[in-house]
């Protein structure tokens, strides 16, 4: 089998699936805009070749590479980036090399744009928040006059919570519409509730092989507000929660895939959508969730993610047993310019013997995760409140 990996060397942590798949077997063939000699050893130990390219973003030198690695190798099987950033020249290539193992061009936009999405959530009967396309300001109101204040504005295509705002009053509208950004928007009504996620590893028959659940603070808050990111894997899932993503999955009709789907946990009624605790559609993510989330489903599932995929990649099933020892996986993160009322020599002091990663994060991810992370495995959610105090406070 024929692996083409677009981007292997990030997130870092990702040539875990490179090594996995290596292990069943597997051609793991790297193209990266990253120098050969730069990439992380464990990376380069379980890549059959890699390819440089000038550009990951010159889809003629991917194109190419792709190309040399089918005359060498013989018909290619999966071309993946599980990277949110390339999901659509993946799809590209799939479809140009005629590879059948994934999402082609024509199935693209409905992963990529939200205004597409909630079309199928819609028809689905899955709840979600009513969405405006935004066009004109007097389009606007009448979308106000409709849903009320405040609404939430984002790219209709885009990745986390970036260019992201929360419009409260008709100061807030009138700013937003003197100056429209560039790309196309949409509007959505202010939903009351937790972020959480449902992610999962499908089947050829969309059926899970793995499911989990995280946690989220607004990471529109986070990014906006310079906030100090914390977020948390739990040892289960919600039923309401999985209902609702396995149901997501086959109304988007993907197969083959590690996902990520996000909803909000009503914290309170809203009309139309749901009672408190009830779950309603936020967006998808068709691919694994961002930074060391991986690590920390591993960490709360006693299980290995990296490998539960390269199984359902090889032999289209899980060979991983479900383990029994299951926890709280608690991510909290530190930002330069804050105060804080411990050292890290505290933080390691108290909960060194269950810190299971501990580092200063990438640049590229100060705004979003921070930048200094403690990552730690508990087994009650009050332990787990209580190790995000104690970092943050």
């Amino acid at each position: 089998m024929n692996f083409v990996f677009i981007s292997p060397n990030f997130p870092r942590t990702y040539w875990q699936f490179c090594d996995r798949l290596r292990q069943n077997g597997v051609n793991v063939l790297g193209i990266g805009d990253a120098a050969y000699d730069g990439l992380e050893p464990e990376l380069k130990g379980c890549l059959t070749e890699y390819y440089k390219v000038g550009s990951l973003e010159d889809y003629d030198q991917v194109y190419r590479a792709v190309g040399f690695f089918a005359f060498k190798y013989g018909k290619i099987d999966w071309i993946e980036s599980l990277n949110e950033y390339w999901l659509e020249q993946d799809a590209r290539l799939r479809t140009d090399f005629n590879v059948t193992t994934g999402i082609r061009a024509d199935r693209i936009s409905f992963i990529k744009e939200k205004a597409l999405m909630k079309q199928l959530y819609i028809e689905a009967g899955i709840p979600t928040a009513r969405q405006h396309f935004v066009s004109t300001r007097e389009a606007g109101l009448e979308f106000i006059s409709l849903v009320g204040y405040p609404v939430i504005v984002k790219p209709n295509i885009g990745v986390g919570a970036h260019d992201t705002w929360k419009l409260e009053n008709d100061a807030d509208f009138d700013a937003f519409y003197a100056d429209l950004p560039p790309v196309s928007y949409v509007m959505e009504e202010f939903i009351q509730g937790d972020v959480v996620s449902y992610d999962g590893i499908f089947d050829s028959n969309c059926e899970p092989l793995f499911e989990n659940m995280n946690v989220f603070p607004p990471v529109m808050d986070v990014v906006n507000e310079n906030l100090d990111l914390n977020y948390y894997t739990c040892p289960d899932v919600a039923e309401g929660l999985r209902t609702l993503g396995r149901r997501t999955v086959k109304a988007f009709g993907v197969d083959r895939r590690f996902v990520h789907l996000e909803f909000f946990r009503l914290t309170k009624e809203h009309k139309g959508l749901g009672d408190r605790g009830d779950f309603v559609a936020l967006e998808v993510n068709m691919r694994p969730p961002g930074g060391y989330t991986p690590d920390m489903m591993n960490f709360a599932h006693s299980t290995d993610v990296y490998k539960i995929y390269a199984d359902m990649v090889c032999f289209d099933e899980r060979r991983l047993p479900v383990s029994e020892d299951q926890y709280y996986c608690a991510y909290a993160s530190r930002k330069d310019g804050n105060h804080y009322t411990h050292t890290h020599e505290e933080i390691m002091d108290r909960y060194g013997t269950v810190m299971m990663m501990q580092e200063e994060m990438p640049e590229i991810s100060w705004a979003t995760m921070g930048r200094y992370m403690y990552t730690v495995r508990l087994k009650t959610f009050d332990e787990t409140l209580a190790f995000i105090r104690f970092v943050q406070g």
